[in-house]
């Protein structure tokens, strides 16, 4: 059920990305929506790199983890800007020889503007000492940043530890995540705890998959300026283009026409709402018209443990709200889904921040007096007690919910009002 891409096995391809694992990544459809080539994903071992590259069977390629660096050594030419940073992610071949280039540099520095981070006369953490890392290194000097130490999981020249970091760089300004800890699957993986570090004003994660890391998500909770890596990531690939095909693009807009584009298909819309609200026959019409997989919690449940109230009868109702619990998490990695809820879902708040990964809810508010109880519903079986419930949760309803939807119309309006964010 995961969103994978095929990623090219031949040797040949005119414009793509190489590195170790790619399966999930966004930059196909990226590059495509720009409509100016195909571009292909193609995997790479270490100790295949220095063919492909010398082979020269390509036009243009991007460059990902691991091997920002290792490419180096084998272009014939280096743009003076990544020759200073230490990396590149963008290699052009002009007649066969190979330009290497780096537009992680200008796609992190629009991230960090667009998330309104203030670079200037801060200290700045920079997790990580892969070739990402010096490009952060490189954008938080340019915006005038007063100190900026890499941090490294082990003692290593240029980079301090996070034993160091805890323990003599507490006063912190900003962290910038260039580590691919908290990356799909693992999106519950957080690379430090942000709360060791009370002076903190902004966060930068250049993970874009999940779309709010567990450390952007952190962040927000305390309040402090912080996103993930989408838009870079929209905004390198612009900058690549450029250089793919010679020529300037507008590329303020064509970063912004595009990031909005990708994150609308890559963030599932998570329907919220009392038992009989609609949400599965909702969830149904949405995923429908814009081509997604509807998931419903409720139904996974119960193919997995069977019916819902011989569960609440047999095990009870925290065994239940656990099993729910695991679903969540589990649908939560997943990106470009229609989630429908099980009603209780949203009232444990584990279950929304995990959703919030990848998700905006939706909480389809239909009146009480228009909810219909039926046996399948343990806690909704009877009218007094769909009432009761409604007021005991309509407040969470609604403070967890990123918008509210009128669901007292026809399911097909009702489902055109999700999709448009109404």
């Amino acid at each position: 059920m995961t969103n994978g891409h095929p990623y090219e096995k031949r040797d040949h391809m005119d414009y793509g990305l190489i590195g170790e694992k790619l399966p999930h990544s966004f930059s196909k459809e990226i590059h495509e929506k720009l409509g100016y080539y195909q571009y292909s994903l193609k995997e790479l071992k270490k100790e295949e790199l220095q063919d492909f590259i010398l082979q020269k069977n390509f036009k243009a390629i991007n460059v990902t983890i691991p091997y920002k660096q290792d490419v180096i050594p084998l272009l014939d030419e280096i743009d003076p800007d990544a020759q200073a940073i230490g990396a590149v992610n963008t290699v052009v071949n002009r007649d066969g020889i190979l330009c290497g280039y780096n537009t992680d540099f200008g796609g992190m520095k629009a991230l960090i503007e667009s998330a309104g981070v203030l670079m200037k006369y801060k200290k700045v953490l920079i997790l990580g000492t892969g070739g990402t890392s010096l490009t952060a290194k490189a954008v938080c000097d340019r915006m005038g940043a007063k100190e900026i130490l890499r941090v490294s999981r082990r003692e290593c020249e240029g980079a301090i530890t996070y034993e160091d970091a805890y323990a003599l760089h507490s006063d912190a300004d900003v962290i910038i995540n260039a580590t691919p800890c908290g990356m799909f699957p693992n999106i519950f993986d957080c690379p430090i705890d942000i709360d060791r570090f009370p002076l903190l004003s902004g966060v930068i994660d250049v993970i874009y998959n999940p779309l709010q890391t567990q450390l952007v998500l952190s962040a927000q909770k305390r309040g402090i300026d912080a996103a993930g890596g989408l838009y870079m990531l929209v905004a390198q690939a612009v900058l690549a283009a450029e250089k793919f095909l010679g020529q300037d693009l507008d590329v303020i807009k064509l970063t912004n026409k595009i990031y909005d584009e990708i994150y609308f298909d890559k963030r599932n819309i998570v329907l919220s709402g009392m038992p009989a609200s609609g949400k599965s026959t909702v969830g149904k019409l949405v995923a429908d018209q814009l081509g997604r997989e509807l998931i419903d919690t409720d139904r996974l449940i119960v193919e997995r443990e069977g019916h819902i109230p011989t569960i609440f009868r047999e095990k009870g109702e925290t065994y239940f709200r656990d099993l729910e619990t695991d679903v969540i998490k589990e649908v939560s990695a997943y990106s470009g889904k229609v989630i429908s809820l099980g009603g209780g879902a949203v009232m444990r708040p584990e279950n929304v921040e995990a959703l919030r990964h990848n998700g905006a809810i939706f909480f389809i508010d239909r009146s009480p007096e228009n909810l219909i109880p039926t046996d399948d519903r343990p806690l909704a079986d009877k009218k007094e007690k769909i009432l009761r419930l409604y007021k005991k949760r309509i407040d969470t309803y609604m403070s967890t919910a990123d918008f509210i939807i009128d669901g007292d119309c026809d399911p097909e309006d009702v489902a055109d009002s999700v999709i448009n964010g109404e």
